[in-house]
């Protein structure tokens, strides 16, 4: 086995996820809201503000956006409105079918459909 260091978190997390079902499991399971971290960081980032001007822009606590930075656990939609509010942004949610969704119609671009909160 090789020494980690030196390698990139993408692929340090490929190991693991390799080595283990529960990690892989648990990544699938935080996927959306490792998504909507992303898109907040960048957001606030963009604006040039601090995890705290957010949560007092968003009327919460400094914890709470550090927490939903972190991409690990869900977020009520309403403290999703406030936060991209305070970041000056829409909130967007919207879905894509599934290809198995269209059994036996003939193959096509999946639908999309957003909707603006």
């Amino acid at each position: 086995m090789n020494s980690p260091i030196g390698s990139t978190a993408t692929q340090g997390a490929a190991r693991r996820a390799a080595r283990s079902r529960g990690y892989r499991n648990e990544r699938e399971r935080t996927r959306p809201w490792a998504r909507i971290a992303k898109l907040v960081i960048h957001r606030r980032t963009v604006l040039g503000i601090t995890q705290q001007e957010l949560a007092d822009r968003a009327g919460t606590s400094h914890s709470a956006i550090s927490r939903l930075e972190g991409g690990r656990q869900a977020t009520h939609l309403e403290t999703l409105h406030r936060v991209f509010a305070a970041l000056e942004a829409d909130l967007l949610l919207g879905y894509e079918a599934h290809a198995s969704a269209s059994r036996g119609q003939a193959r096509r671009e999946p639908r999309r459909e957003l909707v603006a909160v």
